[in-house]
């Protein structure tokens, strides 16, 4: 079965390497090989700034790491694309719009995200668009 190529949000990625839950379940299916998380440097810059903020400081030192670890661990389990260009889609949130040029660019079969303007949205160009858990419930229907 091929593996599933998916685009990560950064509130995802974020959950994921700061908490246990789905997100974190997802993070480590990624590093047993199970997905492929696809992503450009935009995103990764938009992750990198959201945990150098002083209220992540705190459970980053609980966790005995660094945004730097954070970092360098997330580089190690994603596939970096160039920087696609999409006409504008969310005019209400324009910096969504590179998770969606990122998703088309990529061939990806999914966007995982919390963000209301992309899950409003449901579906872009064929690409399913859900929360953590719809992903995942619905990976783990697929992988039976």
């Amino acid at each position: 079965m091929a593996k599933v190529r998916l685009v990560l949000d950064s509130n995802v990625w974020i959950s994921g390497l700061l908490w246990t839950g789905i997100p974190h379940q997802i993070i480590r299916g990624a590093e047993a090989g199970d997905f492929v998380p696809v992503t450009i440097p935009a995103i990764m810059d938009e992750v990198r700034e959201a945990l150098s903020r002083p209220k992540f400081a705190p459970r980053i030192a609980a966790l005995n790491t660094s945004v730097g670890e954070l970092m360098e661990s997330l580089l190690s389990i994603v596939e970096v694309i160039h920087e696609p260009r999409l006409e504008p889609v969310i005019p209400q949130d324009p910096d969504d719009d590179k998770i969606l040029a990122c998703a088309v660019a990529s061939r990806a079969q999914w966007i995982v995200s919390g963000d209301n303007h992309l899950l409003a949205l449901r579906r872009y160009r064929g690409i399913p668009i859900g929360t953590p858990k719809q992903f995942w419930n619905a990976w783990a229907r697929r992988s039976r």
